[in-house]
């Protein structure tokens, strides 16, 4: 099963969905921002994808920029704040078979698949 973490309304994530559609992949899709991701799941995402916690996070967004830029933050820190700010998620973030892409570009996805 291939799970993407995906927000409709941002256009690479739909054209990475588009790939994985057109793959024919088994696909649980999650719209991360209506079900809010559990730090541990978080945790465990972002191990999957051997980086850093600050790595994942968008930081030209406004909520970023407003309250977090330039303040020194724990990564367990950097994951609650994620999990609480979803938008903040880079995306999309495709998982299968314990290994995980942020799909940017889309056509990164098929390095897992």
């Amino acid at each position: 099963m291939t799970t993407i973490y995906h927000n409709p309304r941002c256009s690479k994530s739909r054209q990475c969905l588009a790939i994985l559609e057109e793959k024919n992949e088994d696909l649980n899709i999650i719209k991360y921002l209506d079900n809010p991701l559990t730090e541990a799941k978080l945790s465990e995402i972002i191990d999957l994808l051997g980086i850093k916690p600050i790595d994942l996070v968008r930081k030209n967004e406004a909520i970023w920029k407003q309250e977090f830029k330039g303040k020194s933050l724990t990564d367990n820190e950097l994951i609650r704040i994620m999990c609480e700010h979803p938008k903040l998620i880079e995306r999309p973030i495709v998982t299968k078979n314990n290994k995980a892409i942020i799909g940017r570009p889309p056509e990164r996805v098929i390095d897992i698949l």
